[in-house]
């Protein structure tokens, strides 16, 4: 008896101090216990056997290996019940370290959010929150830990596809949603049940390939580098990003994969990350590929060495970290530091206490089907909806009237709607999804009559549906013509030189105006197109990316004014591919451009306008803003001090809406050429009809600040014009300050 009472006491104190340890003390235990191959199985990452996001490696014992602890991580494994048989597996190895499942849930997870360009462009960091909050409430709860989201790569150039899935061309405004959605997937607590890991890619500059053709090169300017394509990285980690993965591109001649002044000088080093980062698909083996390694053997001594954790879908680590360490080339710390990283994660997520508590059948099917979800995504699609063009006031449209043609290749699709990256669960049909025709239907009244015709395919050259669509248009009091991109002309892989619309859709619309009927243009797409000819004779013109499930919702929510739209672009729209790289931010040269009829030695084309189509930051309203009574708190101001800025903001208009007021700067003189204006600041206001408000933003050293020759972040001295405005070529307010030592 006296045996039994102090072998219970024995267990029991055990487990109290096991209670009192910290995560890394565990780690530190668990690593102990660790075969090499059991380290580095927890460096490799493969795929579920169903669903591939890169080249599939065929493996004929993947269970064997789980069991045998060579596989730390599975990605696009999808629902609980399937999580949890993968996981069941795990707990039949020696250590019984539970497996870690990813997945690509970049725009939501069964409610689908729009595109992540398209919800950049509702300038909103708490919807933007909110989208990854539910997606992360939703992947969660079918099992999954990790999300291969946020994208931060800044992106001037539409004809790479990958544009779509971060937040557009400037650094500011991208780094605000960078953090806005790792707090949205992390949640208020890293390892709650509704909640995912982020993983913040591509470290790094993969928004800048050459030509725009992804996967390709990169070179740039370490200056470059710091301030444009860093940023939002950084920021990313600044709210707590948990994990990082590396970019397919090298990066002034050395592959991210293996970069180790990215991975080891900056992220690790400079900025002291304590996550781990996870090579992008197969990117280990690919040094090969870019002359960087020998083989398999090299290119695994450089990913290890240079930084990267985890090696995903490859195999680069599993077939040869032992044999670099045995040669010693490798050292077991530089295996053992990346081992840590991961179990880190795992620990502080709580898999060891419970390697099942994601995968639960009943709270997936709640989250899978949640009203408030649904809502939120609607109210997200109707913020992201751009009004690029409305003459004479045609919309909002009236709910009175009595016939209404909705004509197009893209009015009745439903998975069009979702866009790239979206995530076809299994057992769940798309049914739920709003398509753009049941939405109007849901909007309208009895009274009104809603006629179809497709007119054309969204790709190809027949106008045999012309003749239907003319027909029904004459019979209609307006037209709804909606046309664009196939939602996977966008995204990864998806890189292209023409980004004009495709097919005889143009066409399409020529043969409706040429009826006399008033024509409102929806532009589905999932990156900046060229649409000159919609542009220019499109009476209203709506652009509506690839806006997710309730996308038919919010589109008739946004066509009859039961929201007023109020989305900006993140993007620079061009007039012709030959203006590409074209950006707001540009620096100016010495022969500045003039007007686009003066080509007399000066930075301009002589055949083509300088200008964009629709500039950064542009978008309407249905009602109308002015910007007034702009004061400065003071003229001049040391770096410690704050500059205050106030502007009244007034709606003049018709309509109750939202603004985003836009507070750009510029360094007039500097030791390095400068932006001719940067964004430094916003306010998304709402204001009823004739209200005001006041808005006040302040301007700090922060603000002033740029990375000089030496790259060291600082302001210098000198003279600074503040511009106020609905865009960055809309300014309506402007001032200037000086700084002082």
């Amino acid at each position: 008896m006296h045996k039994i009472f102090v072998l219970f006491f024995l267990t029991f104190a055990f487990s109290v101090s096991a209670q009192k340890r910290t995560n890394s003390q565990k780690v530190d235990s668990v690593l102990k216990l660790m075969t090499l191959e059991e380290k580095v199985g927890q460096l490799n990452q493969y795929n579920d056997n169903n669903l591939a996001t890169g080249p599939v490696t065929i493996d004929n014992d993947k269970i064997g290996q789980i069991k045998s602890g060579q596989v730390g991580s599975l990605l696009n494994v999808l629902g609980s019940e399937r999580t949890r048989s993968w996981q069941n597996v795990a707990m039949q190895s020696r250590l019984k370290i539970p497996l870690l499942f990813g997945q690509d849930v970049v725009h939501g997870y069964k409610t689908t959010f729009p595109i992540p360009l398209a919800e950049a462009a509702s300038w909103d960091l708490d919807a933007i929150q909110l989208a990854a909050r539910v997606a992360a409430v939703e992947a969660s709860a079918s099992g999954i830990h990790w999300t291969f989201a946020p994208m931060v790569d800044i992106a001037r150039d539409p004809r790479w596809g990958r544009v779509m899935e971060g937040a557009g061309e400037d650094t500011y405004l991208g780094s605000l949603i960078a953090g806005a959605r790792v707090k949205g997937f992390q949640g208020a607590h890293f390892g709650d049940t509704n909640a995912v890991m982020a993983c913040v890619k591509h470290f790094a500059a993969y928004g800048a390939a050459v030509g725009a053709r992804d996967y390709n090169s990169v070179d740039m300017s370490d200056r470059q580098l710091w301030e444009i394509y860093l940023p939002p990285f950084k920021a990313a980690l600044d709210a707590g990003a948990a994990s990082f993965m590396n970019s397919f591109n090298d990066i002034n001649g050395v592959p991210a994969t293996g970069n180790s002044y990215l991975q080891r000088t900056i992220l690790k080093g400079k900025w002291g990350f304590k996550g781990f980062v996870v090579s992008d698909w197969g990117s280990i083996n690919e040094l090969v590929n870019h002359g960087f390694a020998k083989n398999d053997y090299e290119a695994a001594f450089s990913a290890i060495t240079a930084g990267s954790d985890m090696d995903m879908e490859s195999r680069s680590y599993k077939n040869n970290l032992e044999q670099l360490v045995k040669d010693k080339k490798v050292p077991v710390a530089l295996i053992d530091d990346a081992v840590r990283r991961i179990l880190l994660k795992k620990f502080e997520l709580g898999l060891f206490d419970n390697p099942y508590k994601f995968s639960n059948v009943e709270r997936e099917k709640l989250a899978l089907n949640n009203a408030s979800h649904t809502a939120a995504a609607r109210s997200m699609a109707a913020k992201s909806i751009v009004l690029l063009k409305n003459e004479n006031n045609l919309l909002p449209l009236s709910k009175q009237l009595k016939t209404i043609a909705f004509i197009g290749p893209l009015v009745k699709p439903l998975k069009q709607n979702k866009g790239f990256w979206d995530i076809e669960i299994p057992g769940v049909d798309s049914n739920f999804i709003v398509s753009q025709w049941e939405g109007l239907q849901n909007k309208v009244g009895a009274t009104t009559n809603l006629l179809f015709a497709q007119g054309c395919e969204i790709e190809g050259d027949s106008k045999a549906g012309f003749a239907e669509a003319i027909n029904i248009a004459l019979q209609a009091d307006v037209v709804i013509l909606s046309i664009g991109e196939r939602r996977d002309m966008s995204g990864e892989a998806k890189s292209k030189a023409n980004i004009t619309i495709p097919g005889v859709q143009e066409d399409l619309l020529k043969a409706l105006l040429a009826t006399g009927k008033p024509v409102v243009v929806l532009v589905n797409a999932g990156r900046p197109l060229v649409f000159n000819y919609t542009a220019d004779n499109a009476p209203a013109i709506l652009y509506t990316w690839w806006l997710g499930s309730e996308a038919g919702n919010a589109i008739a929510d946004v066509l009859f004014g039961d929201y007023n739209p109020a989305a900006k672009l993140p993007m620079t729209f061009p007039v012709s591919v030959g203006q590409i790289p074209i950006y707001y931010n540009h620096f100016n040269t010495g022969r500045p451009a003039v007007s686009d009829t003066n080509h007399i030695y000066n930075s301009s084309y002589i055949d083509l306008s300088i200008h964009p189509k629709f500039p950064f930051g542009f978008g309407l309203s249905y009602t109308s803003f002015e910007y007034s009574d702009l004061k400065l708190s003071k003229h001049q101001f040391t770096k410690k001090e704050t500059l205050e800025v106030s502007v009244t903001i007034t709606n003049t208009g018709k309509y109750a809406g939202e603004e985003v007021v836009q507070l750009y700067l510029r360094d007039k003189v500097g030791s390095l050429v400068l932006p001719v204006k940067s964004l430094k600041d916003f306010k998304k206001v709402f204001l009823n009809v004739g209200e005001s408000k006041k808005i006040k933003f302040l301007i700090n050293n922060e603000k002033l600040s740029f990375y000089n020759a030496k790259l060291v972040w600082d302001s210098e001295p000198g003279d600074f014009d503040i511009m106020i405005g609905a865009s960055s070529a809309d300014i309506r307010l402007k001032d200037s300050f000086e700084l002082i030592k």
